[in-house]
């Protein structure tokens, strides 16, 4: 039974249950040095995290061409895919041990993410017709924390093996799923589209300020994950270490988590002065963290740790400006598909950027990879100025 909520009680549960649910997402990151020992196969690193985005980009692909979030009860899609989500997640620890069962299932867990991470997005736009951008701002801090969260329980060193890491992630994801499932329901300004329509995708294309919207919001993605994804093998580089421990994880939780508090911020600065002008400030603050990297190296420990930090501050705050400018330029019965839309085409930008950085791995060092990341914001930024003036 699900009760009549306050929007603000509402977001507080959305953002608990978008945080608890999004931990599945880099949860095979933080016990990746475990698994490749187990499989003795060096390097899967970027298999992984492109498996979760593979299945997150079909996942978002399929739901948007049948406007699923939009068709059915969201709050209910949320629910159920939080099930299978924590489900797949734990196949990893019950199933015997091989690459391609890892891979694929860290597919199907990229698969359901699809309907927790936009499909949040969108049961909290339904509460809000003011303030989305500081409630989405709350929301994708959640996303931000959920991800880094991993990273914090391999980092305390609690003698957690990387199957409790595991177990203990799908709970939470199944928690999540359960407190919208029961206690959320569909907001006020939800509006049914009961109708299939095949055109709506092409026509979503012609919106102006939704293309400028999704412009700079991929031009974000393709700097995001790779910095992500990477952040422990950048911190063990630049402390001097051969690959990373306990310190380094402890150190990527507070680089990728201070993501979540510079969301939550710049979602209170967008109530004064704009969604537009948060994003624009913190991509391109971003995209000057990047070339800032290459100078960083051999440097005293607190000028690269403090240049990690306020990149992981700047990389994540203008996520969910772009998301409110995305909700925010089409009508409410499309807002579910726009918003899985730009996500499925982001997350296909960001395995792009992974596998690349991955491949130049190979050649030069790890700060020389993500500087060049900094082709993301610019292309994203000229974009986004571009459709928004024409």
């Amino acid at each position: 039974m699900k009760y009549e909520l306050t929007s603000r009680s509402a977001l507080i549960l959305i953002v608990f249950a978008q945080f608890l649910g999004t931990s599945l997402w880099f949860a095979a990151n933080a016990v990746a040095p475990e698994i490749s020992q187990i499989l003795n196969n060096t390097g899967i690193l970027a298999s992984i995290t492109s498996a979760v985005q593979f299945g997150f980009i079909l996942g978002t692909m399929i739901f948007a061409v049948f406007s699923i979030p939009d068709r059915f009860s969201p709050s209910n899609v949320f629910f159920y895919s939080s099930i299978l989500a924590a489900g797949f997640n734990l196949l990893i620890v019950t199933l015997p041990m091989d690459l391609s069962m890892v891979l694929s299932c860290r597919f199907m867990v990229g698969f359901f993410l699809a309907g927790i991470y936009p499909v949040g997005m969108k049961i909290a736009a339904d509460y809000f017709q003011k303030g989305l951008g500081a409630a989405l701002g709350l929301l994708v801090g959640a996303l931000v924390l959920g991800t880094a969260f991993p990273h914090l329980l391999k980092g305390l060193e609690l003698d957690f093996s990387w199957k409790r890491v595991l177990w203990f992630t799908s709970g939470l994801a199944l928690l999540g799923g359960f407190i919208i499932g029961f206690f959320v329901p569909d907001g006020p300004f939800h509006k049914i589209n009961p109708k299939f329509d095949l055109s709506l995708l092409p026509k979503l294309a012609k919106v102006k300020a939704l293309v400028s919207a999704a412009s700079g919001y991929f031009g974000h993605m393709w700097e995001l994950y790779a910095f992500w994804a990477f952040v422990p093998i950048l911190i063990s580089f630049l402390s001097g270490n051969d690959k990373p421990g306990g310190s380094e994880s402890l150190l990527s939780f507070f680089v990728i988590g201070s993501g979540a508090i510079s969301c939550a911020v710049g979602g209170w600065i967008a109530q004064q002065v704009g969604s537009r002008k948060v994003a624009e400030v913190a991509l391109t603050g971003s995209g000057i963290c990047c070339v800032l990297l290459v100078f960083v190296s051999g440097m005293p420990n607190w000028v690269w740790i403090g240049l990690l930090l306020i990149w992981g501050s700047l990389i994540s705050a203008d996520s969910p400006q772009f998301s409110t400018l995305v909700a925010q330029s089409v009508p409410a019965e499309y807002r579910g598909t726009a918003l899985t839309l730009v996500n499925s085409i982001g997350f296909a930008i960001s395995i792009l950027s992974i596998q690349l950085a991955q491949f130049l791995l190979k050649w030069t060092q790890i700060n020389h990879v993500l500087a060049l990341l900094v082709l993301g914001p610019i292309i994203g930024l000229f974009l986004f100025r571009f459709y928004d003036r024409n």
